[in-house]
Protein backbone atom coordinates (compact mmCIF):
# COMPACT_ATOMS: atom_id res chain seq x y z
CA UNK A 1 0.00 0.00 0.00
CA UNK A 2 1.83 3.43 -1.47
CA UNK A 3 1.97 6.20 1.67
CA UNK A 4 -0.37 8.78 1.46
CA UNK A 5 0.76 11.62 0.14
CA UNK A 6 -0.22 13.70 2.96
CA UNK A 7 1.92 11.83 5.71
CA UNK A 8 4.74 13.38 7.81
CA UNK A 9 7.85 12.82 6.88
CA UNK A 10 9.00 10.34 9.57
CA UNK A 11 7.43 9.17 12.87
CA UNK A 12 8.00 11.40 15.56
CA UNK A 13 10.64 10.72 18.49
CA UNK A 14 8.25 10.14 21.10
CA UNK A 15 9.53 9.93 24.76
CA UNK A 16 9.03 6.92 27.42
CA UNK A 17 6.54 7.57 29.87
CA UNK A 18 7.57 5.97 33.22
CA UNK A 19 5.53 3.20 33.93
CA UNK A 20 3.77 2.15 30.64
CA UNK A 21 5.56 -0.30 28.80
CA UNK A 22 4.69 -1.61 25.67
CA UNK A 23 4.64 -5.15 24.00
CA UNK A 24 3.70 -6.39 20.38
CA UNK A 25 2.91 -9.62 18.99
CA UNK A 26 1.70 -11.62 15.93
CA UNK A 27 -1.63 -13.09 16.42
CA UNK A 28 -2.91 -13.55 12.87
CA UNK A 29 -6.02 -12.49 12.92
CA UNK A 30 -6.03 -11.66 9.59
CA UNK A 31 -3.48 -13.81 6.99
CA UNK A 32 -0.70 -11.33 7.30
CA UNK A 33 2.75 -11.44 8.75
CA UNK A 34 2.43 -8.71 10.77
CA UNK A 35 2.47 -8.02 14.64
CA UNK A 36 -1.38 -7.03 15.43
CA UNK A 37 -2.11 -7.63 19.12
CA UNK A 38 -0.95 -4.75 21.36
CA UNK A 39 -0.60 -5.35 25.07
CA UNK A 40 0.31 -2.24 27.01
CA UNK A 41 1.01 -3.18 30.92
CA UNK A 42 0.73 -0.36 33.36
CA UNK A 43 2.96 -0.77 36.31
CA UNK A 44 0.52 0.05 38.97
CA UNK A 45 -2.71 1.26 39.37
CA UNK A 46 -2.94 4.60 37.09
CA UNK A 47 -6.08 6.97 36.86
CA UNK A 48 -8.18 6.64 33.46
CA UNK A 49 -10.85 8.39 31.00
CA UNK A 50 -12.32 8.02 27.81
CA UNK A 51 -14.61 8.64 24.66
CA UNK A 52 -16.34 6.00 22.71
CA UNK A 53 -18.54 5.70 20.03
CA UNK A 54 -22.30 6.72 20.05
CA UNK A 55 -23.05 4.12 17.56
CA UNK A 56 -26.69 1.91 18.42
CA UNK A 57 -24.20 -0.92 16.74
CA UNK A 58 -21.56 -0.75 19.28
CA UNK A 59 -18.42 -3.80 19.66
CA UNK A 60 -18.58 -5.55 22.82
CA UNK A 61 -15.18 -4.03 23.78
CA UNK A 62 -16.77 -0.61 23.72
CA UNK A 63 -19.79 -1.84 26.09
CA UNK A 64 -16.89 -3.31 28.36
CA UNK A 65 -14.97 0.12 28.12
CA UNK A 66 -17.74 1.73 29.40
CA UNK A 67 -18.43 -0.12 32.14
CA UNK A 68 -14.62 -0.59 32.50
CA UNK A 69 -14.47 3.44 32.88
CA UNK A 70 -16.45 3.43 36.05
CA UNK A 71 -13.74 2.74 38.43
CA UNK A 72 -11.32 5.38 37.07
CA UNK A 73 -8.88 3.04 37.57
CA UNK A 74 -6.58 0.73 34.69
CA UNK A 75 -4.22 -1.78 34.94
CA UNK A 76 -3.65 -2.45 31.31
CA UNK A 77 -4.82 -2.20 27.38
CA UNK A 78 -5.00 -4.87 24.74
CA UNK A 79 -5.29 -4.24 21.37
CA UNK A 80 -6.43 -6.67 18.00
CA UNK A 81 -5.88 -5.28 14.75
CA UNK A 82 -7.84 -7.11 11.66
CA UNK A 83 -11.27 -8.22 13.52
CA UNK A 84 -13.50 -5.46 15.13
CA UNK A 85 -15.56 -7.56 16.75
CA UNK A 86 -18.60 -6.09 16.57
CA UNK A 87 -21.55 -7.53 15.38
CA UNK A 88 -21.12 -10.49 17.01
CA UNK A 89 -23.74 -11.68 19.50
CA UNK A 90 -22.41 -13.80 22.48
CA UNK A 91 -19.50 -15.19 20.72
CA UNK A 92 -17.75 -11.50 20.91
CA UNK A 93 -18.96 -10.82 24.44
CA UNK A 94 -17.56 -14.06 25.99
CA UNK A 95 -14.12 -13.33 23.82
CA UNK A 96 -14.07 -9.83 25.61
CA UNK A 97 -14.27 -11.53 29.08
CA UNK A 98 -11.63 -14.33 28.19
CA UNK A 99 -9.10 -11.50 27.09
CA UNK A 100 -10.10 -9.74 30.39
CA UNK A 101 -9.56 -12.46 32.72
CA UNK A 102 -6.26 -14.33 30.86
CA UNK A 103 -4.61 -10.63 31.18
CA UNK A 104 -6.04 -9.93 34.48
CA UNK A 105 -4.77 -13.21 35.83
CA UNK A 106 -1.72 -12.31 34.44
CA UNK A 107 -0.71 -9.30 36.34
CA UNK A 108 -2.74 -10.16 39.25
CA UNK A 109 -5.69 -7.66 39.44
CA UNK A 110 -9.27 -7.06 38.89
CA UNK A 111 -11.08 -7.87 35.82
CA UNK A 112 -12.32 -4.42 35.28
CA UNK A 113 -9.26 -2.82 35.21
CA UNK A 114 -8.24 -4.26 31.59
CA UNK A 115 -9.35 -2.18 29.08
CA UNK A 116 -9.84 -3.49 25.70
CA UNK A 117 -10.20 -2.29 21.87
CA UNK A 118 -10.65 -4.46 18.58
CA UNK A 119 -10.42 -2.58 15.16
CA UNK A 120 -11.01 -4.58 11.63
CA UNK A 121 -13.85 -6.39 9.56
CA UNK A 122 -16.97 -6.01 11.00
CA UNK A 123 -19.43 -9.04 11.90
CA UNK A 124 -16.34 -11.62 12.26
CA UNK A 125 -16.07 -12.99 16.44
CA UNK A 126 -13.05 -12.78 17.05
CA UNK A 127 -11.55 -16.39 17.69
CA UNK A 128 -11.05 -16.83 20.95
CA UNK A 129 -8.33 -19.86 20.58
CA UNK A 130 -6.37 -16.91 18.28
CA UNK A 131 -6.59 -14.22 20.80
CA UNK A 132 -5.30 -16.45 23.47
CA UNK A 133 -2.44 -17.64 22.03
CA UNK A 134 -1.86 -14.88 21.01
CA UNK A 135 -1.50 -13.07 24.68
CA UNK A 136 0.14 -16.15 25.80
CA UNK A 137 3.23 -14.47 23.52
CA UNK A 138 3.14 -11.42 23.76
CA UNK A 139 3.37 -11.34 27.96
CA UNK A 140 6.88 -12.25 27.31
CA UNK A 141 8.05 -10.40 24.67
CA UNK A 142 10.30 -7.24 25.40
CA UNK A 143 9.22 -3.59 25.48
CA UNK A 144 9.14 -2.19 21.62
CA UNK A 145 8.60 1.34 20.62
CA UNK A 146 5.81 3.77 20.41
CA UNK A 147 6.15 3.06 16.51
CA UNK A 148 5.85 -0.37 16.68
CA UNK A 149 2.89 -0.08 18.67
CA UNK A 150 1.19 2.63 16.26
CA UNK A 151 1.96 -0.10 13.43
CA UNK A 152 0.51 -2.93 15.39
CA UNK A 153 -2.95 -0.97 15.88
CA UNK A 154 -3.40 -0.41 12.16
CA UNK A 155 -5.57 -1.71 9.71
CA UNK A 156 -5.93 0.17 6.31
CA UNK A 157 -3.54 2.98 7.73
CA UNK A 158 -0.67 3.73 5.39
CA UNK A 159 2.28 4.87 7.78
CA UNK A 160 1.95 5.08 11.85
CA UNK A 161 0.76 7.90 13.88
CA UNK A 162 1.80 9.69 17.17
CA UNK A 163 2.01 12.68 18.67
CA UNK A 164 3.27 14.37 21.55
CA UNK A 165 3.87 17.33 23.61
CA UNK A 166 4.53 18.92 27.57
CA UNK A 167 3.75 21.21 30.14
CA UNK A 168 4.75 22.77 33.18
CA UNK A 169 2.21 21.79 35.91
CA UNK A 170 3.36 22.56 39.53
CA UNK A 171 6.66 23.38 38.57
CA UNK A 172 7.16 19.62 37.51
CA UNK A 173 7.17 18.90 33.70
CA UNK A 174 4.95 15.97 32.51
CA UNK A 175 5.06 14.20 29.46
CA UNK A 176 2.17 13.58 27.45
CA UNK A 177 2.46 10.77 24.19
CA UNK A 178 -0.67 9.44 21.92
CA UNK A 179 -0.80 6.65 19.18
CA UNK A 180 -3.83 6.41 17.16
CA UNK A 181 -4.77 4.85 14.33
CA UNK A 182 -7.56 5.51 11.63
CA UNK A 183 -7.98 6.40 7.72
CA UNK A 184 -11.48 5.49 7.03
CA UNK A 185 -14.56 5.00 8.42
CA UNK A 186 -14.12 8.53 10.12
CA UNK A 187 -17.24 10.84 11.27
CA UNK A 188 -16.43 10.27 15.51
CA UNK A 189 -19.41 11.26 17.36
CA UNK A 190 -17.08 11.14 20.27
CA UNK A 191 -14.20 9.76 19.20
CA UNK A 192 -12.00 8.59 16.48
CA UNK A 193 -11.56 4.98 15.63
CA UNK A 194 -8.18 3.75 18.25
CA UNK A 195 -6.33 6.59 19.69
CA UNK A 196 -4.07 5.68 22.99
CA UNK A 197 -2.91 8.96 25.44
CA UNK A 198 -0.34 8.45 28.11
CA UNK A 199 0.90 10.92 29.80
CA UNK A 200 2.74 10.66 33.52
CA UNK A 201 1.03 13.81 35.25
CA UNK A 202 -0.81 13.22 38.58
CA UNK A 203 -4.62 13.74 37.59
CA UNK A 204 -7.61 12.68 39.35
CA UNK A 205 -9.86 10.73 36.63
CA UNK A 206 -12.58 12.77 37.18
CA UNK A 207 -11.19 16.06 36.03
CA UNK A 208 -8.74 13.58 33.53
CA UNK A 209 -12.62 12.65 31.98
CA UNK A 210 -13.56 16.34 32.41
CA UNK A 211 -10.38 17.00 30.38
CA UNK A 212 -10.21 14.95 27.71
CA UNK A 213 -14.50 15.37 26.40
CA UNK A 214 -13.46 18.90 26.40
CA UNK A 215 -10.45 18.39 23.80
CA UNK A 216 -12.17 15.71 22.02
CA UNK A 217 -14.62 18.11 21.02
CA UNK A 218 -12.74 20.65 19.63
CA UNK A 219 -10.29 17.95 17.82
CA UNK A 220 -11.79 14.38 17.04
CA UNK A 221 -15.58 15.45 16.57
CA UNK A 222 -14.33 18.09 14.74
CA UNK A 223 -13.06 15.56 11.50
CA UNK A 224 -14.67 13.28 8.99
CA UNK A 225 -12.98 11.10 5.99
CA UNK A 226 -16.60 9.54 5.00
CA UNK A 227 -19.33 10.56 7.29
CA UNK A 228 -19.10 7.11 8.79
CA UNK A 229 -19.23 6.25 12.31
CA UNK A 230 -17.06 3.48 13.56
CA UNK A 231 -19.07 0.51 15.68
CA UNK A 232 -15.49 0.51 17.87
CA UNK A 233 -14.28 4.37 18.23
CA UNK A 234 -12.79 4.80 21.22
CA UNK A 235 -9.67 7.99 22.61
CA UNK A 236 -8.63 6.20 25.98
CA UNK A 237 -6.23 8.51 28.45
CA UNK A 238 -4.08 6.89 30.90
CA UNK A 239 -2.01 8.99 33.55
CA UNK A 240 0.42 7.18 35.81
CA UNK A 241 1.18 10.02 38.47
CA UNK A 242 5.13 9.35 37.66
CA UNK A 243 6.48 13.46 36.95
CA UNK A 244 6.07 14.27 40.93
CA UNK A 245 3.59 17.04 40.70
CA UNK A 246 0.85 17.79 43.04
CA UNK A 247 -2.53 15.79 41.96
CA UNK A 248 -4.25 17.83 39.36
CA UNK A 249 -8.06 17.32 41.12
CA UNK A 250 -10.20 20.88 39.62
CA UNK A 251 -9.26 23.47 36.89
CA UNK A 252 -8.13 25.09 39.80
CA UNK A 253 -5.37 23.07 40.69
CA UNK A 254 -1.78 24.63 40.14
CA UNK A 255 -1.22 24.17 36.18
CA UNK A 256 -4.46 22.89 35.16
CA UNK A 257 -4.98 25.10 32.84
CA UNK A 258 -1.40 24.10 30.80
CA UNK A 259 -1.74 20.50 30.85
CA UNK A 260 -5.25 20.88 29.29
CA UNK A 261 -3.62 23.24 26.62
CA UNK A 262 -1.33 20.10 25.90
CA UNK A 263 -3.91 17.48 26.02
CA UNK A 264 -5.96 19.67 23.78
CA UNK A 265 -2.89 20.30 21.37
CA UNK A 266 -2.06 16.54 21.35
CA UNK A 267 -5.58 15.75 20.56
CA UNK A 268 -5.45 17.95 17.55
CA UNK A 269 -2.17 16.85 16.17
CA UNK A 270 -3.57 13.24 16.23
CA UNK A 271 -6.78 14.08 14.78
CA UNK A 272 -5.00 15.66 11.82
CA UNK A 273 -3.16 12.66 11.34
CA UNK A 274 -6.07 10.61 11.05
CA UNK A 275 -7.32 12.98 8.05
CA UNK A 276 -3.94 13.33 6.23
CA UNK A 277 -4.21 9.34 5.89
CA UNK A 278 -7.92 9.38 4.94
CA UNK A 279 -8.77 6.39 2.61
CA UNK A 280 -7.32 7.89 -1.01
CA UNK A 281 -6.68 11.25 0.18
CA UNK A 282 -4.82 14.05 -1.18
CA UNK A 283 -5.55 16.60 0.27
CA UNK A 284 -6.24 18.08 3.46
CA UNK A 285 -9.29 20.57 3.62
CA UNK A 286 -9.87 22.81 6.11
CA UNK A 287 -13.43 24.49 6.71
CA UNK A 288 -13.70 27.31 8.53
CA UNK A 289 -17.45 28.47 9.91
CA UNK A 290 -18.54 31.79 10.73
CA UNK A 291 -21.59 33.87 11.24
CA UNK A 292 -23.54 31.56 12.55
CA UNK A 293 -27.02 31.78 15.19
CA UNK A 294 -24.09 28.99 17.44
CA UNK A 295 -21.15 27.66 17.89
CA UNK A 296 -22.88 24.36 17.36
CA UNK A 297 -24.94 25.79 14.49
CA UNK A 298 -21.67 26.17 12.69
CA UNK A 299 -20.06 22.61 13.69
CA UNK A 300 -23.16 21.27 12.16
CA UNK A 301 -22.90 23.24 8.69
CA UNK A 302 -18.92 22.87 8.80
CA UNK A 303 -19.63 18.67 8.96
CA UNK A 304 -21.99 19.19 6.38
CA UNK A 305 -19.84 21.01 4.06
CA UNK A 306 -17.03 18.26 4.73
CA UNK A 307 -19.37 15.35 4.55
CA UNK A 308 -20.60 16.37 1.02
CA UNK A 309 -19.31 14.16 -1.79
CA UNK A 310 -19.66 17.05 -4.10
CA UNK A 311 -17.60 18.73 -2.19
CA UNK A 312 -14.90 16.65 -1.56
CA UNK A 313 -14.97 15.51 -5.45
CA UNK A 314 -14.71 19.33 -6.63
CA UNK A 315 -11.59 19.99 -4.65
CA UNK A 316 -9.93 16.63 -5.40
CA UNK A 317 -10.69 17.75 -9.19
CA UNK A 318 -9.09 21.49 -7.63
CA UNK A 319 -12.43 22.75 -9.12
CA UNK A 320 -13.22 26.18 -6.78
CA UNK A 321 -17.15 25.32 -7.41
CA UNK A 322 -18.41 27.13 -4.60
CA UNK A 323 -22.03 26.28 -5.72
CA UNK A 324 -21.67 22.89 -4.11
CA UNK A 325 -20.56 24.55 -0.95
CA UNK A 326 -23.57 26.30 -1.32
CA UNK A 327 -26.06 23.30 -1.66
CA UNK A 328 -23.95 21.98 1.54
CA UNK A 329 -24.96 24.75 3.83
CA UNK A 330 -28.50 24.75 2.48
CA UNK A 331 -29.04 20.71 3.03
CA UNK A 332 -27.35 21.15 6.49
CA UNK A 333 -30.91 22.09 8.16
CA UNK A 334 -29.65 24.78 10.32
CA UNK A 335 -30.55 28.64 10.56
CA UNK A 336 -29.26 30.03 7.20
CA UNK A 337 -29.47 33.46 4.70
CA UNK A 338 -28.70 32.99 1.09
CA UNK A 339 -28.27 36.78 0.85
CA UNK A 340 -26.15 36.57 3.76
CA UNK A 341 -23.74 33.88 2.47
CA UNK A 342 -20.20 34.53 1.77
CA UNK A 343 -17.20 31.94 0.56
CA UNK A 344 -13.51 31.98 0.32
CA UNK A 345 -11.42 29.66 -1.22
CA UNK A 346 -7.43 30.25 0.28
CA UNK A 347 -8.44 33.78 1.95
CA UNK A 348 -9.85 34.43 -1.68
CA UNK A 349 -13.26 35.53 -1.79
CA UNK A 350 -15.41 33.95 -4.29
CA UNK A 351 -19.19 34.73 -3.59
CA UNK A 352 -20.47 37.36 -1.14
CA UNK A 353 -24.08 38.04 0.34
CA UNK A 354 -25.33 35.06 -1.86
CA UNK A 355 -23.62 36.12 -5.29
CA UNK A 356 -20.29 35.59 -7.53
CA UNK A 357 -18.00 38.39 -6.58
CA UNK A 358 -17.78 40.05 -9.87
CA UNK A 359 -14.42 40.30 -11.30
CA UNK A 360 -12.61 37.93 -9.05
CA UNK A 361 -9.37 36.85 -10.05
CA UNK A 362 -9.51 33.29 -10.30
CA UNK A 363 -5.46 32.39 -10.35
CA UNK A 364 -5.01 32.37 -6.99
CA UNK A 365 -7.86 30.30 -6.40
CA UNK A 366 -6.81 27.83 -8.93
CA UNK A 367 -3.47 27.99 -7.51
CA UNK A 368 -4.43 27.27 -3.82
CA UNK A 369 -6.19 24.57 -5.03
CA UNK A 370 -3.09 22.55 -6.81
CA UNK A 371 -1.63 22.44 -3.08
CA UNK A 372 -2.16 19.85 -0.29
CA UNK A 373 -3.68 22.25 2.22
CA UNK A 374 -7.15 23.57 1.40
CA UNK A 375 -8.93 26.16 3.42
CA UNK A 376 -12.91 26.87 2.96
CA UNK A 377 -14.07 29.89 4.96
CA UNK A 378 -17.75 30.02 4.94
CA UNK A 379 -19.52 33.21 6.80
CA UNK A 380 -23.17 32.89 7.34
CA UNK A 381 -23.30 36.73 8.11
CA UNK A 382 -26.07 35.70 11.26
CA UNK A 383 -24.17 35.59 14.33
CA UNK A 384 -21.37 34.81 16.71
CA UNK A 385 -20.72 31.14 16.04
CA UNK A 386 -17.44 29.46 14.77
CA UNK A 387 -16.68 26.43 14.25
CA UNK A 388 -13.62 24.45 12.58
CA UNK A 389 -13.81 20.83 10.70
CA UNK A 390 -10.81 19.40 9.03
CA UNK A 391 -11.83 15.90 6.35
CA UNK A 392 -9.70 15.51 3.06
CA UNK A 393 -10.78 15.06 -0.48
CA UNK A 394 -12.65 12.20 -2.41
CA UNK A 395 -10.38 10.12 -4.52
CA UNK A 396 -10.89 6.64 -6.30
CA UNK A 397 -8.81 5.45 -4.29
CA UNK A 398 -11.56 5.36 -1.63
CA UNK A 399 -13.48 3.41 -3.32
CA UNK A 400 -10.31 0.65 -4.46
CA UNK A 401 -9.41 0.22 -0.81
CA UNK A 402 -13.11 -0.29 0.44
CA UNK A 403 -14.31 -2.13 -2.39
CA UNK A 404 -11.69 -4.99 -1.64
CA UNK A 405 -11.45 -4.22 1.87
CA UNK A 406 -12.37 -8.58 2.56
CA UNK A 407 -11.12 -9.69 0.17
Amino acid sequence: MDISPLAPSHFPDLPDIEGVSLHIAHAGYRDWERADLTYVKFDRDVAVAGVLTQSKCASPEIEWCRAALKSGAARALVVNAGNANAFTGNRGRAAVEAIARQTAAHIECNEHQIFISSTGVIGVPLPMDVAQKGLETVFSTENCSWEDAARAISTTDTYPKGATTSAIVDGKKVQLTGIIKGSGMIAPDMATMLGYIFTDAAISPALLQYMLSAANRASFSCITVDSDTSTSDTVLAFATGTAGNSQLETMDSAGADAFAAALHDLCKQLAHQVVRDGEGATKFIEIRVSGAVSDESAHIIGKSIADSPLVKTAIAGEDANWGRVVMAVGKAGETADRDLLSIAFGGTEVARKGMVVEGYDEAPVAKHLQGQNIEISVDLGMGDGRATIWTCDLTHGYISINADYRS
